[in-house]
């Protein structure tokens, strides 16, 4: 965080999402003041709030990317929720303190993660001894006890066997190890323990379960429930990467893990609250409602700041940013209670996109769609290029697309795309010819049945 000034954060937006300014300046400073109040005395630190943002505008222009791509950067704990999931809550819904679990879920699993590859190297080690006894086993333990008195003094590890023998089997495992480490042993079968992931659930009332919690029995009865191996037999290649992380996972401290990872989502967490257009009040008084403004009264509390409860304890929201997102186009803002709005002090409009911004897509950012499709057709020895000019054709008809049907933003590209490559993609496999330049003329052959010339004409200055 410390490197990372606001036009450094919107300079790294700016590789994955195309235009924005506006929305990526609001949200660069609310994640350099999250950095801002950890440098404040301690007493004023609990006073200060995160300033939650409120994104409006249609579908497809980077509201989502743009809250993602954040919380990478920043290695944030990150959930996305849709409002509309909590209006059946009782059917098929689920309860608003569901996304502070999430939250919580990832942000342990975050930690846990780091904590792992911390320790990775000493559970490798741990591993490769592992492996080494099932290839070459120690002499058997001692069966028979002569003296009574034996039994005191006797370690579990004394073996059987003379000088000699131990260190024959001593120079064989060396001579394993060397193997090992060289890579040489990596295609031979082995037989392992691996521990089985085991998730039972007690089902309760209407056919709703304790998953619902995100709770889970083994975290109930914790080692009381003796975890289930299944033997398997692997290439000691694979083994060696099973048996790391096993142990790896042993090394780590849970507990601190989950305080970490609780710390961690309060502190930095980001929830991201799409369609929160969808649960306004006006718009939507035909048909069968299900208190849509009973959900913006439950969600509000969580906003505000309150505990909630998960099973890895209590959690505050008081310093989660909250992101909320909505095209507003049958309602308006002002639509949502009062709370709700006051919640979002930063409100940012979102612009259509351009033409213009359409020719960037395809091109600039780092996961740009047409490097997708050169980098999925290279595959088949194809080398694909675009001209200047069938670049700007396809911006055009995926920007005349949406002004004359459903305006879906730049997902419109997708469909645009596919269709042009359809008979490429199809024939791959089997064309002889390596190189394929898509011009304009075959941009038009291509598409042109998708839009009607006369409709064309009026988008054209």
């Amino acid at each position: 965080m410390v490197e990372l000034t606001p036009n450094e954060i919107v300079m790294e937006l700016d590789k994955y999402v195309v235009g924005q300014e506006q929305a990526k300046k609001a949200v660069a400073i609310a994640i350099r003041n999250r950095y801002r109040r950890s440098l404040i005395p301690d007493d004023f630190r609990e006073e200060v709030k995160p300033k939650n943002i409120l994104m409006v505008g249609p579908t497809g222009v980077g509201k989502t990317e743009i809250a993602r791509r954040l919380a990478k950067l920043v290695n944030a704990p990150f959930v996305k929720v849709e409002a509309t999931k909590f209006t059946e809550v009782g059917y098929v819904g689920r309860d608003v303190d569901s996304m502070i679990r999430d939250l919580v879920e990832d942000s342990v699993r975050m930690v846990k993660e780091e904590e792992v590859s911390r320790v990775l190297d000493k559970g490798k080690l741990i591993a490769e001894e592992k492996i080494i006894e099932l290839l070459v086993p120690k002499s058997k333990k001692r069966t028979n006890i002569n003296n009574p008195l034996d039994m005191l003094f006797r370690t579990s590890e004394e073996e059987v066997g003379d000088d000699e023998e131990l260190k024959n089997i001593s120079i064989q495992r060396e001579e394993v190890r060397k193997l090992l480490k060289s890579g040489e042993l990596d295609n031979r079968i082995i037989e392992i323990e691996v521990e089985e992931s085991s998730n039972p659930t007690v089902e309760l009332f209407s056919g709703m379960g304790i998953e619902e919690y995100n709770i889970n029995m083994n975290d109930i009865l914790g080692d009381l429930l003796p975890k289930k191996t299944k033997k398997r037999k692997v290439t000691i290649k694979e083994a060696k990467k099973i048996m790391g992380s096993q142990e790896a996972q042993k090394l780590i401290d849970m507990d601190e893990v989950i305080e970490e990872g609780i710390k961690r989502a309060e502190e930095k967490g980001i929830v991201f609250i799409d369609e929160i257009d969808k649960i306004s009040g006006s718009g939507y008084s035909s048909g069968p409602d299900v208190s849509r403004e009973g959900v913006q009264r439950d969600i509000l509390p969580i906003i505000e700041g309150s505990n909630v409860m998960t099973k890895y304890g209590p959690v505050r929201t008081d310093h989660i940013l909250f992101m909320a997102a909505g095209a507003f186009h049958v309602s308006k803002v002002s639509d949502l209670i009062p709370e709700i709005q006051g919640r979002f002090p930063i409100r940012v409009e979102l612009d259509n996109l351009t033409e213009d911004n359409f020719k960037e897509i395809l091109t600039k950012p780092k996961n740009a769609i047409i490097k997708q499709y050169q980098l999925l057709l290279k595959t088949e020895g194809i080398n694909l290029s675009f001209t200047e000019s069938a670049i700007e054709e396809i911006a055009k008809f995926a920007y005349i697309s949406n002004e004359q049907q459903e305006n879906i933003g730049a997902r419109r590209l997708h469909t645009v795309i596919e269709k042009l490559l359809e008979d490429i993609s199809f024939n791959a496999p089997d064309l002889k010819e390596n190189e394929i330049v898509v011009d304009d003329e075959y941009v038009k052959i291509k598409l042109m049945n998708d839009i009607q010339q006369k409709d064309i004409s009026k988008y054209i200055l």
